[in-house]
C-alpha cells in the first residue's frame, strides 16, 4: 500500500508540474484544444488505474520481494551486492521497456494496441498516460517475468516505477527548452523535442527514438534521430489515417484494436 502511495504521489506531481509548465511555457501550438483531447486521455489512464488496481496492484514491487525472499532470479543467485542490484535492476528493467516499445511497433498484435498512443492528434503530458489497458497489462506481464529472472531489488523496482512514469511525462510534455540545453540533455536524458520525433507521421522518424527515459539505448542501437524532417513545430502528429478528433473518442480507442488494423 505504501509503495503504491509513494508512486502516485511522484506521478501526480510530476504531472501537476508538466501541466503548468506546458501551459506557461509551450513548445507548440496545439492543433485540438485540451477539452477535444483531454477527455480521452485522462480518461484512458483513469481506467488503467482502475484496472490495475482491481486486479493485479503493487504487483512488480511484490514479485521483486518474492523473488529475494525465495532467491528466485540471476542477482539472488550470484549474491549481488545491494548497490549492484540496484543499477543493474534499473538497467535490465530499462532496457527491456525499450526493447518492449520496438516490438509494439514492428509485431502487429501489439501495433494493434500501441496505435492508441500514437493516435492523439497532440503532444503534451496528458499524451504520457494514453494506453489501451490491454497494452498495460501485457507490459505489466514482462516486467514481471524479468523482475523474477533477474532476481531485481525490490527498492530498485520502485524508483524504476517513478523514473519511467517521472520520464515518460516529461518527455511527453509540450514544453519550451532553450535548444542548447535540450543538446546537453539529450546525451543522457529524452528530452520532449527528441521523444516527439517518434510521434511524427513520417514513418522512418515514428521508427526512431524509442527509449523512454536514458537516450543511451537509441544511440547505442541506431535508432536515433536527431530532428525532423519538418521543423519541432510545424511537423505533423499522430498517424496518418486518424486525423479528425471525431475519429479518435474513448470509446473507438477501446475497441480500435479489434477492428480494422490503422496503418502507420
Amino acid at each position: 500500500q505504501m509503495e503504491a502511495e509513494i508512486r502516485l504521489a511522484a506521478s501526480v506531481g510530476i504531472f501537476l508540474l508538466m501541466i503548468c509548465w506546458e501551459y506557461f511555457l509551450p513548445r507548440r501550438q496545439l492543433s485540438l484544444t485540451r477539452k477535444q483531447r483531454w477527455p480521452v486521455n485522462l480518461g484512458l489512464a483513469v481506467l488503467n488505474m482502475a484496472v490495475i488496481r482491481l486486479t493485479v496492484g503493487g504487483i512488480a514491487y511484490l514479485s521483486a520481494v518474492d523473488a529475494q525472499e525465495k532467491g528466485w532470479g540471476l542477482l539472488n543467485w550470484l549474491g549481488a551486492p545491494e548497490w549492484l542490484a540496484v543499477i543493474a535492476t534499473l538497467l535490465v528493467l530499462d532496457v527491456v521497456i525499450y526493447a518492449q516499445h520496438i516490438l509494439a511497433h514492428k509485431w502487429m498484435p501489439l501495433w494493434r494496441l500501441h496505435q492508441v498512443h500514437h493516435i492523439d492528434l497532440g503532444f503534451d503530458a496528458t499524451t504520457a498516460v494514453r494506453f489501451h489497458p490491454l497494452e498495460i497489462i501485457i507490459s505489466l506481464v514482462i516486467k514481471v517475468a524479468v523482475i523474477y529472472v533477474l532476481g531485481a531489488n525490490p527498492l530498485a523496482v520502485i524508483a524504476f516505477e517513478i523514473l519511467l512514469n517521472g520520464s515518460a511525462t516529461f518527455n511527453h510534455s509540450n514544453i519550451k527548452i532553450p535548444v542548447q540545453v535540450d543538446k546537453v540533455l539529450r546525451w543522457v536524458i529524452i528530452t520532449p523535442d527528441m521523444h516527439r520525433i517518434h510521434h511524427s507521421t513520417v514513418q522512418q522518424e515514428m521508427d526512431s527514438n524509442y527509449g523512454f527515459s536514458v537516450s543511451w539505448w537509441d544511440r547505442l542501437f541506431k535508432t536515433y534521430t536527431s530532428e525532423p524532417q519538418k521543423t519541432q513545430t510545424e511537423f505533423d502528429i499522430g498517424l496518418s489515417t486518424f486525423r479528425k478528433a471525431e475519429q479518435v473518442g474513448f470509446w473507438q480507442m477501446l475497441v480500435l484494436p479489434f477492428k480494422a488494423l490503422g496503418k502507420k
